[in-house]
């Protein structure tokens, strides 16, 4: 298809984006774009350096392999180049989606659904604002080197996603929900967890006082698990923060215990929904990988040049944000592994502390912080009354090994508005999430 000038490796990934953004204003449509674009980011490696092109001319492709050619140096021993060997070679056509392309759904019907949640919100008078967002992506992508990769397969979501402000006693709450799934169909007749969402809102900003600052024994609902594990070591997981910075090699050495005897974080490409990403960016194959097994860190995500530099595996985290960027190390799906307690063991051995079931944000790297949206008091190992908590902080590896409860199921999430950034590279979408965890002497302020 394309001539690969001898003496580099070159490959190219093409990708074909449709999307969709409708959205209801205070029940008024506001917004309705479709789009689809094509476009080409090409790579050339010398040995030395790699050069990079991006086009949405495709059947540009090959003067820009020519062009990036002209810049490099010839390497006639490139292809025993560490990072060139170190790359796989993956072939075959992976479209899951085709039969349920959510780009073959009609505008019409993606605003029906939209507008079929609007009586469910309208019920509540305590509602004062609010938006209502319809969100999809179907991507495909081809992938193609000079080492003989050659396969393509697609990604897809779609979300229905309510934010609103409720208002009691001149007490506003900004709350909201994601409706999520890979097929259009999975987003029907779900006005049931919208509501049970809003319920627990209009009573939590009814009832909740400020919280008695301190250390508490916490449980962390499986959202808030989620980005716990994101935010406070997936990041750190994350090789290229590693590479160039002995303490950093020194710190996290595999083998290490880290955390936790019961503890096991896992970050794999191969669960469908935000973080699916059946190959990565350099068309290395997803797999499971433990970050965290029995509290030892036994692994970190590479990229190819990553993994070359620490000797170590590929783990198909090669990711880039579409295809105007260069690949760069980052999460797919990253959670907790369940445990072995049920949800209602973890919440009856605690006679104080609080319980934390939905988050605003969160941001971790040594330390790591995360803004509660509903939380509640634990007294006598029953959830009781809320409480307003600005933020739940601590060290991380210090948290890791405080965590002495963990229930036996995993809920995972795939956040439609938003998703996770690195350098100029924002919002890559990932998922997340956990079980119920119990943790120790984290600090409630």
């Amino acid at each position: 298809m394309y001539n690969f000038p001898k003496g580099f490796y070159t490959d190219i990934r093409i990708e074909t984006i449709y999307s969709t953004k409708i959205v209801l204003d205070n029940y008024k449509l506001k917004q309705n774009n479709s789009k689809t674009e094509t476009g080409a980011i090409i790579r050339l490696f010398d040995g030395n350096r790699w050069y990079y092109s991006s086009t949405t001319e495709i059947e540009n492709i090959q003067s820009e392999i020519d062009s990036l050619s002209q810049m490099a140096k010839v390497n006639d021993d490139i292809e025993n180049n560490p990072i060139v060997k170190k790359l796989e070679i993956n072939k075959g056509s992976y479209l899951k989606y085709k039969d349920c392309n959510i780009s073959k759904v009609s505008n019409k019907d993606k605003i029906n659904i939209l507008n079929s949640y609007v009586p469910t919100l309208k019920n509540f008078k305590e509602i004062q604002n609010c938006k209502l967002y319809y969100l999809d992506n179907h991507t495909e992508k081809h992938i193609i080197s000079s080492k003989g990769t050659d396969v393509i397969f697609d990604i897809q979501t779609c979300s229905i996603c309510p934010r609103y402000t409720v208002n009691v006693k001149n007490e506003p709450f900004n709350g909201g929900t994601d409706i999520s799934g890979t097929t259009f169909t999975e987003l029907f007749n779900k006005e049931y967890l919208i509501v049970n969402e809003i319920k627990k809102d209009i009573d939590y900003i009814s009832n909740a006082t400020a919280v008695t600052p301190g250390n508490y024994t916490c449980i962390l609902s499986p959202v808030a698990t989620g980005v716990f594990a994101h935010e406070s070591f997936g990041h750190k997981s994350e090789s290229d923060f590693m590479v160039g910075d002995e303490t950093m090699k020194k710190e996290w050495v595999l083998g290490k215990k880290v955390g936790a005897n019961i503890l096991n974080i896992i970050d794999t490409g191969s669960i469908e929904g935000a973080g699916y990403v059946p190959f990565d960016d350099e068309g290395t194959k997803c797999q499971k990988n433990y970050i965290i097994k029995d509290g030892i860190l036994t692994g970190r995500l590479h990229s190819s040049t990553t993994a070359t530099i620490l000797e170590e595996e590929l783990t198909g985290n090669a990711r880039a944000l579409n295809f105007l960027y260069e690949p760069l190390v980052r999460m797919t799906t990253t959670f907790i592994d369940k445990g072995s307690e049920t949800k209602e063991s973890l919440f009856k051995k605690i006679k104080e502390g609080i319980f934390i079931d939905t988050i605003r944000h969160g941001s971790g790297m040594t330390t790591f912080t995360i803004a509660p949206a509903r939380a509640y008091m634990i007294r006598d190992g029953k959830i009781s009354e809320p409480v307003k908590i600005s933020v739940i902080t601590g060290n991380v590896m210090s948290t890791l090994n405080k965590i002495d409860g963990i229930s036996d199921k995993v809920e995972l999430f795939s956040f439609a508005l938003g998703g996770c950034g690195k350098m100029e590279q924002y919002p890559l979408k990932v998922g997340l999430g956990g079980p119920y965890i119990r943790v120790n002497e984290i600090n409630v302020q």
